[in-house]
């Protein structure tokens, strides 16, 4: 069945970067949004100039300071879903290695690449393009590479061979960001009152997801998204990104560009927080746009609890008025869900909000 299905993904696959590298003068037809979808880039009425929360991590390990650290975390959980974080602990060298070695592999021959495509969502490394190519109604500017991460020798020798240097690289990357979802993750759980290691175990025992992305230049960025308005199934995500790209959408439902800032990351959070937290922390709606002359990469390491570990309110936010708000649900209850529905038309997440008696 598999290469059944991989013979057709390849009659039908053409990657965003060969569209690009063929030099296309314009977006072909599966690639355009409808009109109410475009993101009307350079409209002053399309997105917002919104000071977006900047954490400096380095105060949670100072213990006079810690607890300002939290609060802000709690305002920019509360307000956004999201915040950037500086002085997070991750060396530059790191970071740009990771950056030079999904250069490189996006780089690769078209032929070496389509060895690691598959459709399948269950795939634990997988290269494709948009965000399902086979079933995607529309088309998005996007190639990808994701792999399973964590723990790191179950599933390295399954990532690329080529580059060379690209298990080495971005192993190192993943590592780090595996560690610095763990101190999120204590300081969330303390903003919002629990203790601190509340998730220790199922953050130790969890699943971590590197989305590697390359967003091609793009010939007409007004017609085409490189992702569709999206929340992240998981807990955190923690975005590194090479240039500016990312919007994401604040409480009165405008699109904010975010900034890139040297050096810093950038944490979402995912419908695992908002379910945990029963609705008091949001999951951000978060979409990508594309450049007509530059090409954009990111890494989105999505950290979620254990595949089937479900998730739930937890009791101590709940009592009196607080019911639960939301059901529970597991990492690969999202995965079916996804293999089956359009998550486009319905987010994940509002198949498990209870409605209020």
């Amino acid at each position: 069945m598999e290469e059944t299905n991989k013979s057709l993904l390849d009659d039908s696959f053409t990657s965003a970067m060969t569209l690009t590298d063929s030099g296309v003068p314009q977006v072909p037809d599966r690639y355009v949004l409808p009109p109410s979808q475009r993101p009307a880039l350079g409209s002053s009425t399309s997105t917002r100039e919104t000071t977006l929360p900047v954490i400096d991590l380095s105060l949670l390990h100072q213990p006079l300071l810690r607890s300002r650290a939290i609060h802000e975390i709690n305002m920019a959980c509360k307000e956004f879903g999201f915040f950037q974080v500086t002085n997070h602990g991750i060396p530059s060298s790191v970071v740009k290695d990771a950056l030079d070695a999904a250069t490189q592999f996006f780089d690769l021959p078209v032929d070496e690449k389509m060895l690691l495509v598959s459709a399948n969502v269950h795939k634990p490394v997988r290269y494709g393009t948009s965000m399902n190519h086979s079933t995607d109604r529309v088309h998005y500017w996007r190639d990808f590479i994701k792999h399973y991460s964590h723990p790191l020798p179950k599933w390295i020798n399954m990532w690329p061979s080529n580059p060379p240097c690209y298990k080495d690289k971005v192993g190192k990357y993943a590592v780090a960001t595996h560690v610095l979802h763990k101190q999120l993750i204590e300081a969330i759980s303390e903003s919002l009152g629990l203790e601190k290691n509340y998730l220790q175990e199922e953050t130790e025992e969890g699943s971590q997801v590197m989305a590697v992305n390359c967003y091609p230049a793009c010939p007409e960025p007004e017609l085409a998204l490189g992702m569709p308005p999206h929340s992240d199934f998981g807990s955190l995500t923690i975005l590194l990104q090479s240039s500016q790209g990312l919007q994401i959408m604040d409480r009165s439902k405008n699109w904010v560009c975010v900034p890139y800032i040297e050096g810093a990351l950038i944490v979402q959070l995912g419908d695992q927080v908002e379910v945990m937290s029963n609705g008091i922390y949001k999951s951000v709606i978060h979409r990508v746009t594309v450049n007509k002359d530059v090409k954009r990469l990111s890494f989105a390491s999505l950290h979620s609890l254990p595949l089937h570990k479900k998730v739930s309110p937890a009791p101590e936010l709940l009592g009196g008025n607080n019911a639960p708000a939301y059901g529970e649900f597991s990492f690969n209850d999202f995965l079916d869900y996804i293999s089956s529905n359009d998550f486009l038309q319905q987010r994940f997440i509002d198949t498990l909000k209870k409605t209020r008696s």
